[in-house]
Order: C-alpha cells, then structure tokens, then sequence
C-alpha cells in the first residue's frame, strides 16, 4: 500500500513538472521592450499645395493685417500693390537679397506657384492708406520735394498701384522711415537711379527734407 501510495505521488509530481516545462517564461523587460513595434518617424509637414491664395494670405493677416491693411506703424498694407511687385520682394526675401527678422524664414516656406497665388489675391484688393496728420508746412515741403526728387518713379504722389516700387501713399510713416534707413545703410537693394536721386536729397535738404517727404506721403491716402 506503501509502495502504490509513492508510485501516485511520484507520477503526480512528473506530470506537474511536465505542464510547468511546457508552459511560456514570463518575458523580461529587456526582450519585451525589444519585441514591441518600432514607432514608425513623423513624417515631414505637407506643404500647401493647391491651397488658394486667400488661404495662403490668410497666415499674413498677423502682420500685415486683415485683407493686407496694416494696423502696425512698422508693417506696410500689401493690398492693391501689383502682383509683379509682391512677387518680387517676396523673391527677394525668400532669397536674401533683402535684410528681414522674420520675412526672409516666412517667404522660404512658400513655393514659387504659392508665392504668384498669394500675390495675385492682394492685387486684387482695394488699398486703403493709414489715417495719419502731419504739420501743413512740412507737407507742403515734402509735397515740394516729391515733385523735385520722386515723381518720375513715384507716379500720383506715390499712390500709383502699378508702380515697380509699390504704393508709398498712406503707408504708416514709422514703415516708410525704417525702409529709407535700409536704403541709406545697404540693406536693401536700391536701383543706380534712386541712390543718385536719395543722395541729392540728402545732399540738399539732409534728413529734413527725407523726413518731410515721407510725411508727405504718410499723409495721402
């Protein structure tokens, strides 16, 4: 009776040994961490292709404001400017050729199509200028200097859309002092023609008389 008794006990025991055997060790953290899936890399942003130039121009609006009119002295109003002249300084931007904080890395995350699309979009708005005053001397200096020094370039008292050079008129006069100030010191380009007529102005009038010019143009609407 002894003997059957250890003869079960010992066949119990092999047959729990067996199942044990058989079943799968737990994983250890290493190989769990080495059998999960690899995450796959992010893929890069889609550029906006195909976007119309209201959606592309709609990223503009922070600096430029709604529809291209600014509301910042320091940032012009892009509206009603020619296509040809916004491709243009956007080109120049996006290429370096114009010194910028922050233009030159925008206009690098546009396409040449989305470039003419966002163009085409604000040429077709209607400019309006910035409300600002100005003394009525001084105007009527810079009115004088206008004729003298910038007509021939600066058609209808620089308002004219279709100019290479854009719109002056209306635009904030703390914009247009930073722009001349470009010009003066080499940071943007600046044609053998306007560099002669700038420094005659100088010349003649000093900074004075480039300060009243631009009230003069501060002031047109």
């Amino acid at each position: 009776m002894q003997l059957k008794t250890f003869a079960v006990s010992a066949l119990a025991a092999a047959i729990m040994v067996g199942c044990a055997s058989q079943q799968p060790a737990e994983p250890t953290k290493a190989k769990a961490k080495a059998a999960a899936p690899v995450a796959a890399k992010k893929a890069p942003p889609k550029v906006i292709s195909g976007a119309s130039g209201a959606m592309l121009a709609s990223t503009c609006e922070g600096c430029h404001g709604t529809d291209g009119i600014s509301d910042g002295p320091a940032t012009p109003s892009i509206a009603g400017m020619s296509e040809d002249y916004l491709v243009e300084v956007m080109e120049e931007f996006r290429d370096g050729d114009t010194k910028s904080t922050v233009m030159g890395r925008v206009a690098k995350g546009y396409t040449e199509e989305e470039i003419v699309a966002m163009s085409a979009y604000y040429a077709n708005i209607e400019y309006r200028g910035a409300s600002q005053s100005a003394d009525a001397t001084k105007l009527a200096k810079g009115e004088q200097l206008h004729n003298k020094y910038c007509e021939k370039c600066h058609h209808e008292a620089g308002g004219d859309a279709t100019d290479d050079s854009g719109i002056l008129a209306g635009q904030w006069t703390p914009y247009l002092h930073y722009t001349m100030e470009d010009f003066i010191n080499g940071d943007r380009d600046i044609s053998r023609k306007m560099k002669k007529k700038l420094d005659q102005l100088l010349a003649d009038e000093g900074h004075a008389g480039l300060d009243a010019v631009i009230s003069y143009y501060g002031s047109q609407k």
